[in-house]
C-alpha cells in the first residue's frame, strides 16, 4: 500500500511540474518573439520539451524497468529538440545580429529561473524514484537554471554593449547543455535496459 501511495505522490510531483512548465512557455515564447531574441525563444520551446518530459513520467512511473527504460530513451530523444531550435536561431540571426531589448530579456530569464528551481526542488525526489525517466527530469530542470543564470548575464552584457553576438552566443551554449543532459539520459536508460534483462535472465551483449 505505501508504494501505492508514494508512486501517487511522485506523478502529482511531475504533474505539478509538467504544468508550470507548460504555462511559462506561454510567458517566455511571447517575450521572445518580441524582443527577437534567440537564447530566450530555445529557452522557451526548452520548457515545452520540460513538459513533455515529465509527462512520459506521470505516465510511466507504474510501468516495468525495460519500459521506463524505452520511455527514457523517448525522453533522451525530446531533449535534442529546443538544440535543433536554438540551433536554427542561432544561424539566421548571425546574418542580422540586432540586440534583444535587454530589460524585458533579464525579467523574463528571472521568472524562468525561479519556475526551473521550484521544479529542480520538487524533481529531487523523483530523480531517486524515477529511474532513467526522473534523471531526465531533474537533469532538464538542473540545465535550464544554468542558462537562465547565463541569459541574465547575457542581458546585462547586451546592456552594456547593444550587440546581439551575446544572444547568438548563448543559443550555441544551449546546445551543448542540451546534446550533454540527452547524453547522460540515453545512458541511464541503457543501464536500467540492462538490469531488467539480467533480473529476467537474458542474454546481455557486451
Amino acid at each position: 500500500m505505501s508504494d501505492i501511495v508514494e508512486r501517487g505522490q511522485l506523478r502529482r510531483i511531475v504533474l505539478i511540474v509538467a504544468l508550470l512548465n507548460f504555462a511559462y512557455f506561454f510567458v517566455e515564447f511571447g517575450v521572445a518573439v518580441t524582443i527577437s531574441s534567440v537564447s530566450l525563444m530555445a529557452d522557451s520551446v526548452d520548457f515545452l520539451e520540460d513538459t513533455a518530459v515529465n509527462l512520459l513520467i506521470f505516465m510511466a512511473l507504474g510501468w516495468a524497468a525495460r519500459s521506463r527504460a524505452i520511455a527514457g530513451k523517448v525522453a533522451a530523444v525530446i531533449i535534442l529538440v529546443p538544440a535543433l531550435v536554438a540551433g536554427w536561431q542561432a544561424i539566421d540571426k548571425a546574418f542580422d545580429p540586432v540586440a534583444p531589448e535587454p530589460a524585458s530579456l533579464i525579467l523574463a530569464a528571472s521568472g524562468a529561473a525561479v519556475v526551473n528551481v521550484v521544479c529542480a526542488w520538487l524533481l529531487v525526489r523523483v530523480r531517486r524514484h524515477a529511474g532513467s525517466l526522473g534523471a531526465a527530469a531533474f537533469l532538464a530542470a538542473r540545465n535550464d537554471v544554468l542558462i537562465n543564470l547565463a541569459i541574465i548575464a547575457m542581458g546585462l552584457l547586451t546592456w552594456a554593449t547593444m550587440s546581439g553576438w551575446p544572444d547568438i552566443i548563448l543559443g550555441v551554449i544551449i546546445i551543448a547543455l542540451n546534446l550533454t543532459a540527452a547524453k547522460e539520459v540515453w545512458e541511464v536508460a541503457e543501464e536500467e535496459e540492462l538490469a531488467a534483462k539480467a533480473l529476467a535472465g537474458e542474454d546481455i551483449d557486451d
